[in-house]
């Protein structure tokens, strides 16, 4: 119980603190045994979405900060942002794609898609789907790659 409750508290925190990195913190915890493999990949992925899904929000609402406001009123920042939000609203399946591809492989970065996401006014459900799915599978892979290593070097 208490190794889920510091993998999730990790995970949370390492979406807002990049340097923690929780793909090491969530090898360390498989090679240790502590947790299931699907379990530690559950628990990883709920606890990074949660935290990204902050900087989501933070997405959403950069239209009521005055300072970035005037910065996207730049005729280079408002023609290229109004350019994406089109290409969302129009390519619905891709811009899926894109946010299974950054939560799953990191490219682009899921940070910053998370952001983007929000200023994009990408669907909360369709945010989160994305996120726990990709981000699942990334642990799911990780703590499997580990399992794997284990069962060859004994």
């Amino acid at each position: 119980m208490w190794a889920a409750l510091t993998v999730l508290a990790v995970a949370f925190v390492s979406a807002f603190v990049p340097v923690l990195n929780i793909e090491a913190y969530v090898v360390l915890v498989a090679a240790s045994g502590q947790l299931e493999p699907l379990v530690l990949a559950l628990v990883a992925s709920v606890g990074q979405v949660a935290g990204k899904y902050a900087w989501y929000e933070a997405g959403r609402s950069t239209t009521r900060w005055a300072w970035l406001q005037r910065r996207l009123e730049r005729p280079s920042i408002s023609t290229r942002l109004d350019r994406w939000a089109l290409w969302v609203a129009t390519h619905r399946r891709w811009s899926v794609l894109v946010l299974i591809s950054s939560a799953s492989v990191g490219i682009p970065p899921f940070l910053v898609m998370s952001i983007v996401a929000g200023r994009l006014a990408v669907g909360r459900v369709l945010f989160l789907a994305t996120g726990l799915g990709g981000r699942f599978l990334r642990f799911l892979v990780a703590t499997g790659a580990v399992q794997q290593v284990l069962q060859w070097a004994s």
